[in-house]
């Protein structure tokens, strides 16, 4: 491999966050033509999955009283609650089918702790505990990533930022990216990523 090609890391393009899913990201589902087209541009690639089990902490069914979207404070720090999705092992928690990378490399599963959410591909949300991806994208000499996925302002910012801060230079495909936008989370995860470096392109520049 081209140790100075870049790799594509793509976010949690699960049916979850596709209509129909347990926690649909608006318009979702258009990211995948738009990642198919990005993908077969890239010798090196990376699946990210959200792998949450039953009773996640980060499920507002997990805690009596408490609705979807609302925010409560854990041991890590905040938490936003959302409805059950991701749960392992089930269609919500499958590549939406239409995604198509045979080529890709590696798939990272997070969300898997029960106790504990993962937005970003590179840390727990406790912000210690280590994914393993930075070590990983090392070895195969990446020093550059190109993201795109679900959620532009949780996941995909989320991994943007932990990327930068590991030493990668990192750009984020708008157009193959949608959000969730929840009380202007896209904005302010956008000003964030410009101010950690992150660049910010349209997949037609590829």
């Amino acid at each position: 491999m081209n140790a100075a090609a870049p790799a594509l890391l793509v976010i949690d393009v699960q049916n979850g966050f596709c209509t129909g899913g347990g926690l649909p990201v608006p318009d979702g589902e258009a990211v995948v033509p738009v990642i198919n087209r990005l993908a077969a541009k890239f010798a090196q690639v990376v699946l990210t999955q959200d792998w949450h089990p039953p009773g996640h902490v980060s499920f507002a069914s997990s805690h009596p009283g408490r609705q979807p979207f609302e925010t409560i404070n854990l041991d890590y720090g905040p938490q936003v609650l959302w409805p059950d999705h991701c749960v392992q092992g089930t269609r919500d928690a499958d590549f939406h089918p239409e995604l198509h990378i045979p080529h890709a490399q590696a798939i990272l599963r997070k969300g898997w702790r029960a106790g504990i959410d993962s937005y970003s591909a590179f840390f727990e949300a406790d912000r210690r505990t280590p994914t393993g991806l930075t070590g990983y994208l090392r070895e195969q000499g990446v020093r550059e990533l190109v993201l795109c996925g679900l959620a532009t302002d949780f996941c995909v910012a989320w991994s943007a930022w932990d990327a930068r801060a590991a030493g990668f230079g990192v750009t984020v495909v708008e157009d193959a990216c949608r959000a969730i936008d929840l009380d202007g989370s896209l904005d302010q995860a956008w000003t964030k990523m410009r101010a950690a470096g992150v660049r910010r392109a349209m997949s037609d520049e590829f």
